[in-house]
């Protein structure tokens, strides 16, 4: 269940005054947004840690006024990654502004705020993104140098009873062999705790894969492992003839985007 107690604080003073500010003035504008990341993550799994950032989800249509309102707040805005990502800079400080994941799957759609909680953040009242839109998003990444399993694990720990496991089910959609992977390694973290996965949801997941056995394998030359890691599944598509499941009309980037995303590698690690 969510975790509400007390806490250390997750960022400096100085930072947390300029997010405060940053969000009264998000509130007074009126453009729809949620807080995600370490905030949310602490009120979920109740795990504290520092940040150097804030994000914040928003639709695809609303991030340029969202934008104009850090303008305004005084931030320097750009537009990182077209396919997912702003970020809004002062100084060292930063608020990412999210739109989708980085393969691109998870757009943020009107779900995120239908089920969103509400809550406060530095003081200041919000929503917080939505749990099931959390571990959808988290169970998507497993780079070489960021893995999120464990993230993953812990908030199904706390929010297990709360989850809409219907909804989540339909989040992961034809992906849904990327859930029950992280269904299983639940069960070998937490041996003791292998209930909190409703038994009908482990049941559903597992027929699907048994029933997958017998049938003919279909998109044998696709690499769906660019979906998980943009960098770890570049020889697939890059030399051994792989199609890569992120290009439409499979997924929802272009060639460009990919190349920008691609580029962007050595950047961030």
């Amino acid at each position: 269940m969510p975790v509400t107690d007390s806490a250390p604080p997750l960022t400096t003073p100085d930072k947390a005054e300029l997010y405060r500010n940053a969000l009264e003035m998000l509130n007074r504008s009126g453009v729809p947004y949620t807080v995600g990341g370490t905030y949310a993550f602490q009120y979920y799994a109740g795990i504290s840690r520092s940040t150097k950032d804030f994000d914040v989800f928003v639709r695809p249509r609303d991030v340029q006024r969202v934008l104009d309102v850090l303008t305004r707040a005084g931030f320097r805005t750009e537009i990182a990654f077209s396919h997912w990502l702003a970020k809004a800079h002062h100084g060292d400080k930063f608020i990412d502004v999210i739109y989708s994941s980085g393969n691109g799957t998870a757009e943020v759609d009107d779900e995120w705020f239908a089920h969103a909680v509400d809550e406060e953040v530095l003081g200041v009242p919000v929503k917080l993104t939505p749990a099931e839109e959390m571990i959808w998003t988290k169970s998507l990444i497993m780079e070489r140098e960021r893995f999120d399993g464990a993230d993953v694990a812990h908030l199904l720990r706390h929010c297990s009873g709360l989850l809409n496991w219907d909804r989540l089910l339909r989040r992961f959609g034809p992906h849904w062999r990327i859930l029950l992977s992280h269904l299983i390694l639940f069960g070998f973290i937490y041996p003791g705790e292998r209930a909190l996965v409703p038994s009908a949801v482990m049941k559903d997941l597992v027929n699907r894969l048994l029933a997958d056995l017998d049938v003919p394998t279909r998109d044998s030359k696709v690499c769906q492992g660019t979906l998980l890691s943009r960098a770890q599944y570049l020889v697939d598509v890059d030399e051994w003839g792989y199609e890569d499941a992120r290009l439409a009309p499979r997924g929802s980037m272009s060639e460009e985007q990919i190349a920008e995303w691609t580029r962007a590698i050595d950047k961030s690690q």
